[in-house]
């Protein structure tokens, strides 16, 4: 759809590229148009459908003389097959060419004619042992749909047979491509790609193996691990990866050297590629950042939707993939350790779920690719395909040897899970993709520790609420043991116990903030986001107790009995009319309640009085997190820098790391508020308690505060002046004599 072309019986007069184009139509006795385009022609044997000239079978089209004259007529010439010759035309039908081997070792010449076997564009004798009949189908099990495919019909007999017979590496290539296109699917009963590969793999013991690995055998692709229940834990456990990582050292310790072998979907070897390129990664994204997903110790993530138009755009030719691992030896030499592969979408037998945390279930595989738009064609390889399978989610999972000091590991496991995608309208049809690296750790000794640390606090928070309790029996005067007492021990346990989960997720986010971040060789990994489940229900525990607590306290505090006790005495007397009995008699003189509101009044602003100041403790967490930059110590990366360049990938955040940087961050801010009100503040500027006791003395005016039945507080506040309902000068020569 980028530029146009002429239609069928027009030659180009100009082409310029894109749409600019000039055709003109060619004449009755010439309306063949040549290969390129451009001139007319006569073609003595038909046209194609595109209005160019077409020879039968073993003949070559001839346009133009040896010195490049345009002949008025095509030639078609016929090749000789015949001995000494062997020829044949090839695939293009430009050029007459030795033909296949095959041919000539059965037939003696270029034609493969019955009894002769003919497929694939291989000749075999009827003679030859051949392996068993393939079938030519290709399995879609999240559609539920089997297809015929085009690519299968052509090539799978032809490369079965030329495996067995020949033990041809580009024919075994290409048998095990198929393999790995039908999901490395194995069935008993089927003579299917692996079923025809399983068939010349347990026939070809005599051929020996490859670098002495059991599953590898000679001149055939490795594509299992064996299917011994149990052998996948003895291949990612058994064995440590022989290279020490370190977070603070050379490139080569933190960078994960990952390398892989490629191969087309007719078994050539391609090339050598380091991962580094971003080949494993379908979303685009910048070289640096689809880099960092080697870097050792950053969890990386990456997810996109990509079209289905751009996907058969861009991957019209499968590749597949052997994954390795470059490490260097003790004496320098380099060395690849093979990476195995969990298919996710593998049916091998009812004996391996390559699903769920059992590895005993797994059965391990080693190619892969990430897009197959070849298998699902029915008919034409030309055309599109009816279904394509889509390398939906990857993941490199890293695990961290078990109490290891010296960053060792064991071998990576790549996992992977296909999509299949029935093809109807590629312009709307989008595929959601995801590419990820994890690390992880063993994390059951860290949780018994925390079950342990959990039972030992939570015993003394008991403890702790008995004594508690047990004094709020005596405050009340009471004895006897009801369900108001029951009731008030669950709110001073749900209290203690919020303030043991507390204890308990801070020094956890702490923890792994220190070990973490401040290791040079990798002693410890972060918990993965399905780890974190506990410390979130630790997390949400903790608020919701805290909550009930609070709620407790707000009732406790609604419900104290406060006394203003004025001990101003009346000043003279004054003459005052009883009512109803017409006289008037002397009184003494009312004292003003004026003191009395006051002080309540002090009293209801003195209530919300802290040791911190919330709005300087907030904006101060926010500018350490934010504008400092300690919020990046909480990403999943191994860099302890508070600074990230905005051109380099930003890993995801740890929940834990998050909360113990928040937390770390929150109680010291305040603690150094605290020193700083209780040491300096109070004593050099003002003590809000104090100066309400000292107003207190002044009014003449005592408190008594009952928050329970026989406990409560009192602040003498009797003067010792014995008056403070009095003017200003009465006043001062008071404070005087105190003073």
């Amino acid at each position: 759809g980028s530029s146009c072309v002429c239609q069928p019986g027009y030659r180009m007069v100009s082409s310029n590229g894109g749409s600019s184009i000039i055709c003109e139509k060619c004449p009755e006795n010439m309306s063949g148009v040549t290969q390129d385009g451009w001139n007319c022609i006569t073609c003595p044997k038909g046209l194609t459908s595109e209005g160019k000239c077409k020879c039968l079978n073993n003949e070559i089209l001839v346009e133009r003389s040896i010195d490049g004259i345009l002949l008025n007529e095509a030639l078609c010439i016929h090749c000789n097959g015949s001995e000494q010759s062997f020829s044949a035309s090839d695939v293009s039908g430009n050029r007459c060419v030795r033909c296949e081997q095959t041919f000539i070792n059965v037939s003696k010449s270029c034609d493969c004619s019955s009894p002769n076997i003919l497929t694939g564009g291989l000749c075999f004798s009827a003679s030859d042992s051949l392996p068993p009949k393939g079938v030519a189908t290709v399995r879609f099990g999240q559609l539920g749909i089997t297809l015929t495919s085009a690519w299968f019909q052509k090539n799978l007999q032809s490369s079965a047979s030329a495996c067995w017979l020949y033990s041809n590496l580009t024919a075994c290539q290409a048998l095990g491509n198929m393999c790995v296109m039908n999901m490395n699917s194995l069935s008993s009963s089927s003579t299917d790609a692996c079923g025809l590969f399983q068939y010349i793999y347990v026939n070809t013991a005599r051929l020996g193996i490859v670098h002495s690995i059991a599953f590898w055998r000679h001149n055939l692709p490795w594509l299992y691990y064996g299917d011994q229940p149990g052998l996948a834990s003895q291949v990612l456990e058994a064995n440590h990866f022989p290279t020490i990582f370190s977070f603070k050292g050379t490139d080569k310790d933190v960078k994960l050297q990952f390398i892989a072998a490629s191969f087309d979907a007719a078994g050539n070897f391609l090339q050598w590629q380091n991962l580094e390129g971003g080949i494993l990664q379908l979303c685009p994204d910048t070289q640096t950042k689809l880099n960092a997903a080697y870097t050792f110790g950053t969890t990386y993530q990456q997810s996109c939707k990509i079209s289905v138009s751009k996907i058969l755009l861009d991957f019209a030719n499968p590749i597949f993939y052997d994954l390795f691992l470059e490490y260097n030896g003790d004496n320098g030499q380099q060395y690849l350790w093979a990476v195995p592969v969990l298919n996710l979408n593998l049916q091998y037998s009812e004996m391996f779920v390559n699903q769920g945390s059992n590895m005993n279930n797994w059965l391990l595989t080693r190619r892969f690719f990430l897009v197959d738009t070849l298998s699902g064609k029915e008919n034409d390889l030309g055309k599109l395909p009816r279904v394509i399978r889509i390398a939906s989610k990857i993941t490199i999972s890293i695990r961290l040897v078990s109490h290891t000091q010296r960053g060792t590991i064991y071998p990576p496991l790549l996992t992977i899970a296909y999509t299949d995608v029935l093809v109807q309208n590629p312009e709307t049809q989008s595929v959601m993709v995801s590419f990820s690296v994890s690390y992880e750790m063993n994390q059951s000794e860290a949780q018994i520790q925390t079950d342990i640390t959990l039972g030992v606090l939570g015993g003394l928070a008991v403890l702790w609420s008995l004594l508690k309790t047990a004094g709020w029996k005596r405050r009340t005067g009471s004895s006897i043991i009801d369900l108001q007492t029951v009731l008030k021990f669950l709110l001073f346990y749900a209290g203690d116990l919020a303030n043991v989960f507390f204890v308990i997720t801070v020094g956890t986010g702490i923890y792994w903030l220190v070990f973490f971040k401040a290791q040079q060789f990798v002693s410890v990994l972060l918990p993965l986001p399905s780890q974190e489940e506990d410390f979130v229900t630790y997390i949400a525990c903790a608020f919701s107790l805290k909550a009930l607590q609070f709620l407790q306290l707000l009732v406790s505090q609604l419900t104290i009995d406060i006394f203003f006790i004025d001990w101003e005495r009346p000043k003279g007397k004054v003459l005052k009319a009883v009512e109803g009995e017409g006289v008037i008699k002397s009184a003494a003189a009312p004292v003003s309640i004026w003191r009395t509101y006051f002080i309540a009044n002090e009293w209801n602003e003195i209530q919300t009085v802290r040791k911190i100041n919330p709005l300087f403790q907030v904006l101060a967490v926010l500018f350490f997190l934010e504008v400092v930059g300690f919020s990046n110590l909480a990403l999943m990366d191994s860099s302890s820098s508070l600074t990230r360049n905005s051109e380099s990938y930003i890993a995801p955040w740890s929940r834990i790391l998050r909360f113990g940087v928040s937390a770390a961050l929150w109680l010291a801010i305040a603690f150094l508020q605290i020193i700083f009100i209780s040491v300096f503040y109070e004593r050099f500027v003002e003590d809000k308690i104090s100066q309400f006791v000292d107003l207190c003395c002044m009014s003449n005016i005592s408190v008594f505060l009952l928050s329970h039945s026989c406990f409560g507080y009192y602040i003498h506040g009797r003067s010792v002046h014995g008056h403070a309902d009095t003017n200003m000068e009465e006043m001062n020569m008071n404070l005087k004599r105190e003073a």
